[in-house]
Formats: C-alpha cells, structure tokens, sequence
C-alpha cells in the first residue's frame, strides 16, 4: 500500500506514469508497505502463465527475497526508477523515505534493489555514471542503501506514521527496537534472490 499523500500522475514521454506526493513527506516515513491485497506468484505459477501475462509482470512485479513475483494492487506499481531514489526498500516489507519528499515531487526506487531478471537500460541522470540496472545490484550497492536507511530510521519514531498499523507481526519488535536504537537494523542485503541459489542469507 502506497503512503495515503501520494497520487498517480503523468511524468512523461519517456517515463509515462508515475507517484506523486500531494503533501510533505519527511525523511523516515513508511512510503510503501506490504498488505494482504498484493498478488503474490511463485516462480513456476508465472512460467505457466500466457506470455502477454508475464510482460505485465515484467514491468509492474518485483520480486522479493524468495523469488516471489509481487504484483501490488495500487499504483504503487508505477513507481519509477532512479539512482539516486528518495524511497529504500528495507528488511521489514516496507519502504523508507530516505530524504524530505515536497508535495509534487515524484518518489522513486532504484530498481537494483528489486531483483530484477534482467538488465535495465534507464535516462541519464545528473550525479551517476550509472545508466543501467542490473539483476545483482544488490551485492554492489546495499553498503550505500543501508546507510541511507539507517539515518532515516532515526526519524522513524519522529514523524507521523500513516502505514505503521501495517507492520507484519513478525517484523514488528525488530522495527520498534531499530527505531529507538535499541538494536541494529537488519541490510538490505536481506531482499536479494539470487536465481542461481536461491535466497542469500545476509
């Protein structure tokens, strides 16, 4: 589910849709989060599936840390990719606003940390070398991503928390402990699915 200040907007040509904030969203809130509504696929449900399907979830599915194809139910499916995203996806099945988002800023992921199948080709962007995604991003770059995550669960506990009710049980003492700094936040590194093996134990 996608933070309630949020709206699906035209971006662009090249972009075409993507998510809005329709008010301030500070650094440290819950952007997205798991919810039961989301459409969960094995890996073998999807190869059964008609390959006009599959395309679909090729470009709105992310998988998570067990290969699983996640296609969420609202448009937080359109949420565009960038190297340099204001959104990090963490352990806990939820997304963290990593830096202040205003009201008509667009939120963005970088798709490196979505176990994508195959290589992305993105628009140039100020600030990066970077001009492709690849499925292993993850192993590169979670150093980076989880400093930004660790300095925005400083706020966790300072901002208001629209989508918190929506924690998983199972997460949900660590999320506490994390954000009072009582315990330390598990990487990032925790979401990669590697084909070849399976889930990577962090």
């Amino acid at each position: 589910m996608m933070h309630p200040d949020t709206e699906l907007r035209f971006i662009s040509k090249e972009k075409g849709k993507g998510v809005v904030a329709t008010r301030f969203i500070p650094k440290g809130t819950i952007t997205w989060i798991g919810d039961p509504l989301d459409h969960i696929f094995t890996p073998q449900q999807v190869q059964a599936m008609h390959p006009d399907i599959q395309a679909i979830l090729d470009i709105y599915a992310y998988r998570d840390h067990n290969g699983h194809y996640i296609f969420c139910w609202d448009h937080s499916r359109f949420v565009n990719h960038s190297f340099n995203s204001n959104c990090i996806s963490t352990a806990y099945n939820f997304e963290l606003a990593v830096r202040d988002i205003y009201p008509g800023e667009e939120l963005t992921d970088d798709y490196g940390y979505l176990n994508l199948t195959e290589p992305f080709d993105c628009l140039p962007e100020p600030g990066t070398d970077r001009t492709r995604v690849m499925p292993d991003d993850l192993l590169h770059f979670y150093p980076l991503w989880d400093e930004k995550l660790k300095e925005a669960f400083r706020y966790f506990n300072k901002v208001a928390q629209p989508l918190s009710k929506l924690i998983g049980p199972g997460y949900l003492n660590k999320v506490k402990l994390v954000a009072s700094g009582k315990a330390e936040m598990d990487s990032i590194l925790n979401c990669y699915y590697d084909d070849k093996r399976g889930r990577l134990a962090a």
